[in-house]
């Protein structure tokens, strides 16, 4: 601009160049965040939904009377009964002799004892045989079944001797 106010002819301006920066700027972090919502953000695992219910009974194939944890699936999805898929932790300790294979579905139950100084979990036509009341009478223990993949509490029953 000249000192007498007016323009040169020649003279642009330089806002149609910022302009198509700020564009160009815009477009490229709005791209960013679709891609972090479309490929890197998966939904959370979830760990199976059911309503267990504990008890203590009298160990079911007869062999003794010691207590023997129960476990009633009451409903909501079934629980595979893996060491791959959910770990259960009896008073604070983990059951180390899940089976192979299995899963404990609506209405089914399935059983924890002590044996040889380690917990077991089996389906109820296995034999169970305990050598040591589980929970002891007039005490409480505590089973705790956490899926493995999500990290997350199925159940946390406090039982009863």
């Amino acid at each position: 601009m000249k000192a007498n106010g007016k323009f040169r002819a020649d003279e642009k301006a330089v806002s149609p160049v910022i302009g198509v920066i700020l564009m160009v700027a815009i477009t490229v972090i709005l791209a960013a965040i679709i891609a972090a919502f479309v490929f890197g953000m998966a939904p959370p695992a979830m760990a199976p939904q059911a309503s267990i219910r504990g008890t203590a009974i009298t160990d079911p194939s007869g062999n003794t009377t010691h207590n023997v944890i129960k476990l009633e699936h009451q409903g909501g999805e079934e629980i595979p009964l893996t060491s791959a898929s959910i770990r259960v932790i009896v008073n604070g300790t983990a059951v180390q002799n899940l089976p192979a294979s299995g899963k404990l579905t609506a209405g089914e139950s399935c059983y924890i004892w002590l044996s040889d100084g380690e917990y077991h979990l089996r389906e109820y036509k296995e034999n169970v045989g305990p050598d040591a009341s589980l929970p002891e009478a007039g005490k409480t223990a505590t089973v705790k079944i956490i899926d493995v993949v999500s990290e997350q509490l199925i159940a946390d029953i406090s039982i009863k001797g």
